[in-house]
């Protein structure tokens, strides 16, 4: 859920990547603490918010205890709340792609490095998260991770993202 400009935005989590600590070698962690990563050091229940490819902001919550640095992408949801105001931040694209990628959902929802490090488990805050409905495992698919051309094996095969069925999707 956010709340910008007085609008109520919100959407269904559809897909995620889960990436762990220092020794994933795709994990942000993998160099260490550093300015860009300290968020991932800190509780769980928090937006870690960077910029990627000079261009892209991405949405990850951090999901493990203090030092132990791990989070999960957010790679897309399924609008619910605020159509309008998505469908202006995305203008010329097609509903199917308003927030079908990590950069996309950011865009569509406004969320950037003023999101970094916001507790998201405020109700009411600049970002938050609610349990909307309940998922059963029989519709997440799991496979490897988006993107990872240039991380070694074991790394670059784990099964850590997930999907909701289309099939679940389309009842």
């Amino acid at each position: 859920m956010r709340m910008v400009d007085g609008k109520r935005l919100s959407g269904i989590i559809i897909e995620t990547e889960a990436y762990q600590g220092e020794k994933d070698l795709a994990c942000h962690a993998r160099a260490g603490k550093t300015p860009r990563t300290q968020i991932m050091y800190g509780p769980p229940g928090y937006a870690y918010v960077y910029f990627t490819y000079g261009m892209h902001w991405m949405f990850n919550i951090v999901t493990e205890r203090e030092d132990d640095p791990a989070a999960i992408l957010i790679r897309s949801l399924l609008p619910v709340e605020g159509i309008d105001f998505i469908a202006k931040q995305r203008v010329g694209r097609p509903r199917s792609e308003w927030t079908n990628g990590p950069a996309k959902l950011c865009q569509a929802f406004n969320i950037t490095s003023a999101e970094n490090g916001v507790d998201i488990c405020q109700r009411g805050g600049a970002i938050w998260i609610e349990r909307y409905l309940t998922i059963p495992d029989s519709c997440v698919t799991k496979s490897p991770r988006v993107g990872l051309n240039r991380v070694p094996e074991p790394w670059k095969s784990i099964a850590w993202r997930f999907r909701v069925c289309e099939e679940f999707l389309s009842d």
